[in-house]
């Protein structure tokens, strides 16, 4: 399982713990993933792999559908440009 986000592509960092003496071992820093449901106002209910961070700016935006079509498209993943174009796809269907 990749551990990134399916939105932001949030991923796996690297580093070094750094003892009191000096001594560096290599460390990885996990993103906190979390798989869950959110509910699109056009496409109904979509599962998706988040950081909370994503979430909580999702909800600070006022939803998944408000999130995908504000946020610039270069700060997306392929993924998240894909659901981005069904959503649009979907309400133009919905507006014609």
């Amino acid at each position: 399982m990749a551990r990134r986000c399916d939105i932001t592509g949030k991923g796996v960092l690297t580093g070094n713990n750094v003892s009191h003496a000096h001594n560096k071992t290599r460390r990885r820093y996990l993103p906190n993933i979390h798989k869950m449901t959110l509910y699109s106002e056009t496409l109904g209910s979509v599962r998706l792999k988040l950081t909370v961070s994503t979430l909580r700016t999702i909800e600070h935006n006022g939803g998944l559908d408000n999130y995908l079509l504000n946020v610039a498209p270069r700060k997306l993943t392929e993924e998240a440009k894909k659901l981005r174009n069904r959503i649009k796809k979907a309400q133009a269907k919905k507006v014609a």
